[in-house]
């Protein structure tokens, strides 16, 4: 019984690569230094993975930047501006396509579907030369071979490159970007000719798009494509690989009908309906990656689930055609558990970075082949078992609280016309007030007092004294530029999640569970493990040191609660939204205080609302009913001369509407479509503005 792992982090354990990258970058290190350190993490990984009994390794995973751009470099599809004169694209070009540089700006960088991580949007159009221009895919096939590890190298598929592209500047919105699909695929036939020439027997396509809302136009573009790549690909054994969600049935019968292809890999985690499908009319003879370990999430498998799963798709591919993999790529997980000395051992138990992922993929391989590890897998019931019954997890008063939530959508008693009229009377703002966002600049001198109470290097009251000298210079700028409504840029917080998560409990931190988000950036997500409630005031003391500092009204600033909950590793034993229902509970109460202690403006930020939207519209209105709900929660109990606002970007118009009938003022990130449609709708545009 075979296993696969559809991709690998890139970082290192201890982001070694971000480090090699921004030394890189401020000239402190060669070119070849920084080669050093790629060729080392990649050669550790291929060995992890082959250690640990993986027979389906990846290559070409690994990236400087990102993968979309790395196959923007294959194609030579360079934009005009970096100057670009042909041959092997080098690392100057590269990385001013991914980051800019002194004259022209970067490419444009969006998310990568619905996860954390961020990728470069290709721009083309109808004179976008295209040229065999990086040998990449090439080049780590080979250097994984010399290593004597034989690797699946993995493309981005050609159909989903164009369909995450966008018309260059210049070229019509309405320019058909898959009409560029006869102009790529020659680029994609030598790629492939070239690794079956070094001795490449199977390659995987990443054809993640499939798992979208398409028309029948797109879906006959797969069919073409890979009809037209099919003796090209003779020989070879092929994978599509599809991931992030469930497949829909045209698209399944679009992809299962391809020419020329072997193997079909899908994600059974977040695509569990998949296996419906799979399990009326999966093809005879073909190869199915079954991705049974998460790939998006922190938590040990239940492998005796997991392994029931495959045991039932082995009566549909076949004992010889089924191969264990992961949901998606691990990039989206921490890499490896080693490195987190400071979690508990329980907390510790229930969880599986990256590395452990690998060791869970193969012990589920072992195990349908005969060879159960039954220690292996008796520690794992013991670790779910453990989680199941841990008081730490489990709060029954906010259980019974979360569960109260359900009879009311919680919307504010008055309208908001009298609630204006009596913010006003208690405000005397003037017609367009004036406000900033909130955070003010971190300077070394602030991380560098707050990194050393952290290590109890300073008192409590020399922390205190220097947090409260700093909102002063702060409030003092704001008064001397006549700004309306204040912050106290928030100089005591470290991050607008993880600030919170660490007064909330439920939640536990990392000290090396970082995950890329784009470059050489990386975020280290909060866990949520249990219950969510809040023992004690988080931002009470300094909302109210910060008005105690001037007469004009000094903003509450709070995180909301879906941010909270799409910028952490989520609790996999209850439903998402039951645990955002909990988290606005928690910032309910902060709320109630601070408008207790004097504060009578508090924003809210719901920054990545947008983020945890599904990626099939089917599925958004349930999405939306939840997450406005947990903002409405959080505001509901307020009075009506308090001002609640929502700080959100905003790129779909159903979700401000969803949200701003119930507070007076909102900011958005003024996107033209958003601004065009609330001119024409919007009820509240013409009363308040943006």
């Amino acid at each position: 019984m075979a296993s696969h792992i559809v991709g690998y982090p890139r970082m290192g354990p201890k982001r070694e690569l971000k480090f090699a990258l921004e030394s890189f970058w401020d000239g402190k290190s060669s070119a070849e230094d920084l080669e050093k350190v790629a060729t080392d993490l990649r050669s550790s990984i291929w060995k992890q993975m082959s250690g640990a009994g993986i027979k389906y390794i990846p290559s070409n995973t690994f990236s400087y930047y990102d993968q979309v751009l790395d196959t923007t470099a294959m194609l030579g599809a360079v934009p005009e501006r970096y100057s670009w004169t042909g041959g092997e694209i080098g690392l100057s070009t590269y990385f001013s396509m991914a980051r800019g540089n002194a004259t022209v700006p970067a490419m444009e960088m969006t998310k990568w579907f619905d996860t954390n991580y961020h990728f470069i949007v290709p721009e083309l159009g109808p004179s976008t030369k295209f040229s065999y221009a990086s040998h990449k895919a090439v080049s780590e096939y080979k250097e994984a071979k010399a290593l004597g590890i034989d690797t699946v190298p993995v493309l981005v598929g050609p159909v989903s490159y164009l369909l995450l592209s966008k018309p260059a500047k210049g070229v019509e919105k309405s320019f058909s970007l898959l009409s560029l699909l006869g102009s790529i695929l020659p680029i994609y036939k030598e790629v492939v000719a070239e690794l079956k020439a070094a001795g490449a027997s199977w390659i995987q396509f990443d054809e993640p798009t499939l798992v979208k809302d398409l028309g029948a136009h797109e879906l006959a573009a797969f069919s073409s494509a890979y009809a037209e790549l099919e003796s090209t690909l003779s020989g070879l054994n092929v994978l599509i690989e599809t991931y992030f969600a469930d497949i829909p049935a045209e698209s399944y019968k679009t992809l299962t009908s391809l020419s020329g292809v072997t193997a079909y890999g899908f994600d059974l985690i977040r695509g569990a309906k998949t296996l419906d499908l799979i399990r009326s009319s999966f093809p005879s003879g073909k190869y199915l990656f079954a991705g049974v370990v998460d790939g998006r999430n922190i938590w040990a498998d239940d492998l005796a689930a997991s392994l029931s799963t495959l045991q039932s798709l082995e009566a549909v591919a076949g004992k010889d055609k089924l191969v264990v993999s992961t949901s998606c790529s691990l990039m989206h997980t921490a890499v490896d558990l080693i490195n987190e000395t400071k979690l508990d051992d329980e907390i510790k138990s229930w969880l599986a970075f990256a590395a452990q992922k690998v060791v869970e993929v193969n012990a589920l391989a072992k195990a349908l082949a005969g060879q159960k590890d039954e220690a292996y897998f008796a520690a794992n019931a013991a670790a779910l078992a453990s989680r199941k019954s841990s008081p730490r997890v489990t709060n029954e008063e906010v259980q019974k609280a979360a569960a109260a939530l359900k009879g009311s959508d919680h919307r504010r008693a008055t309208n908001v016309s009298a609630r204006l009229d009596a913010q006003q009377k208690k405000l005397n703002l003037p017609v367009l007030p004036t406000t900033t966002i909130g955070s003010f600049p971190q300077t070394v001198e602030l991380r560098r007092v707050r990194r050393e109470y952290k290590a109890k290097k300073i008192s409590e009251e020399e922390y205190i004294s220097a947090i409260k000298e700093e909102i002063n210079k702060v409030v003092k700028i704001q008064e001397e530029l006549d700004i309306d409504v204040l912050v106290h840029g928030e100089p005591e917080r470290n991050d607008m999640v993880e600030y919170f998560g660490e007064q909330l409990s439920g939640f536990a931190f990392t000290a090396n569970g970082w995950v890329q988000s784009y470059g050489s950036r990386c975020v280290k997500p909060p866990i949520i493990y249990g219950d969510v409630s809040r023992p004690n005031p988080m931002t009470v003391f300094w909302s109210k040191t910060a008005q105690s500092m001037t007469s004009r009204p000094m903003k509450g600033m709070l995180t909301g609660p879906v941010t909270i909950l799409n910028w952490s590793f989520v609790r996999n034993d209850q439903p998402r939204f039951e645990t955002c229902y909990q988290i606005a509970l928690a910032i309910k109460k902060e709320v109630e205080d601070l408008e207790a202690a004097g504060i009578q403006v508090i924003q809210i930020d719901e920054a990545a609302l947008r983020e945890g939207l599904p990626l099939r519209k089917s599925e958004h209105a349930f999405y939306l009913d939840w997450a406005v709900h947990s903002f409405r929660i959080t505001n509901c109990g307020v009075q009506d001369t308090t001002q609640v606002t929502i700080l959100q970007v905003v790129r779909y118009l159903e979700i401000f509407v969803s949200i701003a009938p119930d507070s007076p003022f909102s900011w958005i990130d003024p996107h033209p479509h958003v601004l065009l449609q609330l001119q024409r709708h919007h009820p509240l545009y013409h009363r308040h503005g943006c």
